[in-house]
């Protein structure tokens, strides 16, 4: 990040600068919470230290929201409302990252298998950001006034922790906001940040496919129905869709991303499993895509005469996260004379997010922003070479954000964002 000149002391940046705590002990944090990462609704260790981090800054902290959830209320006066949030979960996925704080972290899953555990998403750095930055505005409290509600959630990666702390009663423990903020460390150079108004992120949808056939030798398929053939058929006819149901200008993602079925070469099994992702990016597509998806499904199960209809389970539901755009141009008003040239604009992004879940059912207007996690003479390397696609990214076992000035940038554009809110003189959003 850049160094840029205060032109009045008083403003904003000053704040920051004055009151930024010392990162070195979130760096260590950071670190700690790298090396024991948890699965979703299994965040106990993780909560915990969340919990007496927030009652040592002296915060009204209410706990076991949703699961582990927790959230802590710093209150400074009359004023707006502002929520911000991380996550508590980590990934099944094994970290291959060789860093000396690296995770060696095995867990039983939901089904109960033993999985590999990493943080491969930022989530860990998403918590020792918030804790900073709400260090450094309790440090700030004569500059702003309102309240600050800091949200940890459980349970982000299968989209069900947001709603989960809804449900749990969140907005009777805590005030409800005048406008919600998040960021994420991304696949970008470290000290950027980007942000863009409208459909951020795609909705994501789900499932579990069962194909039911008949089982036999695979010397006499007259006999069977082989629901590998059948799946073989849906899964290649799915990717029509993309091409052929929906407009051009609309976008859409169908991933069959699992497939199983039978153990010897020569057995046709009984039934096949598969998984699917769908993402899109405004409601009717949705609708459309996965009717669609339900309709190929049945359709080629019909044609081929199984023995029972497809079973089709929704495993996890993301919705579109629309950033509110008054809210972003606020944002950009305040960070365009901070970052100057690191304060990107953020084109859509298939990855989903169930931050809105926190949102939607009271209208809160709300926005999403992303913070660059790569170090810097490696992105710039890799531009130069047009490499940019070999740069790990989250959910990849090799994903390692550098520490700084990551940190550091995602501390100061959160300040700074919540600052908007609630420095005196501002106003709810509209």
């Amino acid at each position: 990040m850049r160094n840029h000149p205060l032109h009045k002391p008083q403003g904003l940046a000053g704040i920051v600068n004055k009151f930024r705590p010392d990162l070195r002990p979130f760096e260590d944090l950071y670190k700690h919470i790298h090396s024991h990462p948890e699965l979703g609704t299994q965040e106990s260790q993780t909560a915990s230290l969340v919990a007496r981090h927030l009652k040592d800054l002296g915060l009204d902290v209410k706990e076991g929201i949703g699961g582990y959830g927790l959230a802590g209320i710093q209150r400074n006066g009359a004023g707006p409302v502002v929520l911000i949030r991380a996550e508590l979960d980590a990934l099944p996925v094994r970290e291959e990252t060789d860093l000396p704080y690296a995770s060696k972290v095995h867990a039983r899953d939901r089904d109960g298998v033993e999985r590999p555990v990493m943080h491969a998403c930022g989530h860990d750095l998403h918590i020792s950001c918030l804790l900073a930055t709400m260090q450094l505005l309790k440090a700030a409290a004569s500059y702003w006034h309102g309240t600050v509600i800091c949200v940890f959630q459980p349970n982000e990666e299968e989209g069900r922790g947001a709603a989960a702390m809804v449900h749990d009663g969140l907005y009777e423990k805590v005030p409800v906001p005048d406008v919600i903020l998040f960021q994420h460390v991304d696949h970008q150079r470290t000290g950027t940040v980007s942000i863009g108004s409208g459909a951020t992120q795609a909705a994501a949808d789900s499932f579990d496919v069962r194909i039911f056939g008949r089982g036999g030798h695979g010397a006499q398929p007259e006999s069977t129905i082989d629901p590998i053939v059948i799946a073989s058929y849906i899964i290649v006819r799915l990717q029509s869709i993309v091409s052929r149901d929906i407009a051009p200008s609309d976008k859409a993602v169908i991933t069959c991303g699992s497939i199983h079925a039978g153990e010897a070469e020569n057995i046709i099994p009984d039934y096949l499993d598969f998984k699917l992702n769908i993402r899109t990016f405004d409601s009717q597509t949705r609708k459309k895509v996965l009717e669609r998806v339900k309709q190929i499904i049945t359709a080629e199960c019909e044609a081929s005469n199984v023995p029972t209809p497809p079973r089709i389970t929704v495993t996890t539901s993301f919705p579109v996260t629309n950033n509110n755009a008054a809210v972003v141009e606020r944002l950009r008003h305040t960070w365009q004379a901070y970052f100057g040239g690191d304060l990107q604009r953020q084109e859509p992004k298939a990855a989903s997010e169930d931050l809105p879940n926190l949102a939607d059912p009271h209208g809160i207007p709300y926005a999403v922003w992303f913070c660059g996690g790569t170090d810097a003479e490696k992105w710039d390397d890799a531009a130069r070479h047009e490499k940019l696609d070999t740069i790990p990214r989250n959910h990849s076992g090799h994903f390692a954000p550098v520490i700084q000035p990551t940190l550091r940038t995602s501390v100061d554009a959160m300040s700074l964002a919540v600052l908007t809110f609630l420095s005196n003189g501002s106003s709810p959003v509209a």
